[in-house]
């Protein structure tokens, strides 16, 4: 008989040197780390809250924590659920009868379900904004109407943003409260999430980091603007601090009880939102998703979590149910924000579980062989150009020129050139990125019913040649 995984307890000061260490290392501004482990938490802080007008990042400092925020919507959904009031598997057009997309077919078929799990097909990486009224969700949903259906429905898995304010607007209809509004009464003032905030007014008057951007000169400047769009709140405009994103942790970890002991979610809820729903194929974000929730196995553990980024803020966070931990990640800084969460997330999970990826076998390919991948790839705000120089295959990545548009129309600063980087290819049309801020990351390649390769799965998004 096999003896049950032991855990590490949790040193907190040497959590905290390693935090300091790692984000020296990568001259991250600020940090916030949040463990728990078998119901015992421990935090650790690092730096300051912005190079412009410094305050020591401590307990209580409001980070943006981006997508993560999407678990907050299908959430709030499924407490509507259990109520009888939204069915998953139900038309959307059931409680937004006014759904306009491209493909009216797809308007009249797509799911509840289908906005939560990314496999809805229209173009995701839409930020319009539509104003700081108390409408912008309503005003963002007419204007999706734009929006390219890029693969049939039910068909693909490509990471969705828009798919997600849609939940939202679903979330009024239902409720009859703005989105923010029915959020705060479904699931932070039952949880006792006080520190949760999606409004500007209610950060403003808060110690908050603000975000920063590392060139590729070496230098660091503050992110502008600060602000995501209102209108896509539901898909992840919400700010907090450390000790109420473990709380968030502690709430999907348990058995669904609030800070009253009120029942806010059932326990069979809490796990269908564990459960797989689509498959990822091995993307950068999972191998399969939940009802928001991305899953991953590694070494035979299953990982439930997400993340987010914003505007120079970059967040992790990561569940191992059947070990009841938890470890969140909260930084000011990209890219190496991301370096910061993904080397203390890998190093929490082997410290406290003894959990290790192992690495990929890559495979031994010609240029011949490689020549199939190559091509241009586009999605509603990226291209990737793949190119095989010396025998390895290449990407570099570039917004579309309306993307750009759309950026100078904000105000927001334009990305720097990148260089390309190596990719190595893997079994079954899988990829990891060789080189670059982004090394590791995996994704796979598409295939049509022919064979023919037509899509690259790049960061969770289908990029279609």
């Amino acid at each position: 008989m096999s003896q049950a995984p032991t855990s590490t307890p949790i040193d907190q000061a040497e959590l905290a040197a390693h935090l300091a260490e790692v984000a020296t290392e990568l001259e991250v501004p600020g940090a916030a780390v949040g463990i728990i482990l078998e119901g015992e938490e421990q935090y650790a802080v690092h730096g300051v809250t912005s190079i412009e007008n410094p305050l020591p990042v401590d307990e209580e400092t409001l980070f943006q924590f981006g997508s993560t925020g999407k678990t907050f919507t299908s959430t709030a959904i499924m407490r509507l659920v259990e109520q009888g009031k939204i069915d998953l598997n139900a038309p959307v057009q059931t409680y937004v009868p006014e759904l306009r997309l491209k493909d009216e077919d797809v308007a009249q078929r797509v799911t509840v379900l289908q906005l939560l799990n990314h496999s809805a097909g229209w173009q995701g990486d839409y930020f319009e904004d539509t104003g700081r009224g108390d409408d912008a969700v309503a005003k963002y949903v007419e204007t999706m109407a734009d929006l390219d259906q890029v693969y049939p429905l039910g068909t693909q898995a490509s990471y969705n943003n828009a798919a997600l304010v849609l939940a939202g607007r679903v979330i009024e209809k239902v409720t009859g409260k703005v989105y923010e509004d029915a959020v705060k009464e479904l699931v932070l003032d039952p949880l006792g999430l006080e520190h949760t905030f999606a409004d500007m007014d209610e950060i403003m008057t808060r110690r908050f980091v603000v975000g920063h951007v590392h060139h590729k000169d070496g230098t660091i400047t503050v992110a502008r603007p600060w602000a995501l769009p209102r209108s896509v709140n539901p898909a992840g405009g919400w700010s907090a601090n450390v000790r109420d994103q473990v709380a968030w942790a502690r709430f999907h970890l348990g058995n669904g009880q609030g800070k009253d002991g009120e029942q806010v979610l059932s326990r069979a809820s809490l796990d269908q939102m564990k459960e797989e729903t689509f498959s990822l194929g091995g993307s950068a974000i999972g191998d399969a998703v939940g009802i928001s929730w991305l899953i991953k196995d590694v070494d035979g553990t299953r990982l439930v979590g997400h993340g987010g980024s914003t505007n120079g803020q970059r967040a992790a966070f990561q569940m191992v149910p059947a070990r009841d931990f938890g470890v969140v990640v909260l930084t000011n800084s990209v890219p190496n924000g991301a370096q910061l969460h993904e080397k203390m997330v890998k190093w929490a999970l082997e410290r406290y579980l003894g959990v290790t990826e192992p690495e990929p076998e890559p495979l031994n390919l010609t240029e011949d062989d490689l020549a199939e991948y190559t091509g241009d790839y586009r999605t509603i705000g990226a291209i990737a150009h793949l190119t095989v120089v010396d025998g390895q295959l290449q990407i570099k990545t570039e917004p579309t020129p309306e993307a750009l548009e759309r950026m100078r129309e904000r105000g927001d600063e334009e990305p720097e050139e990148q260089p390309p980087y190596g990719i190595t290819l893997l079994a079954d049309d899988k990829y990891v990125l060789a080189d670059g801020p982004a090394k590791g990351m995996r994704g796979y390649f598409v295939r049509d019913d022919s064979g023919k390769v037509f899509g690259i799965n790049f960061g969770g998004r289908l990029a279609t040649r």
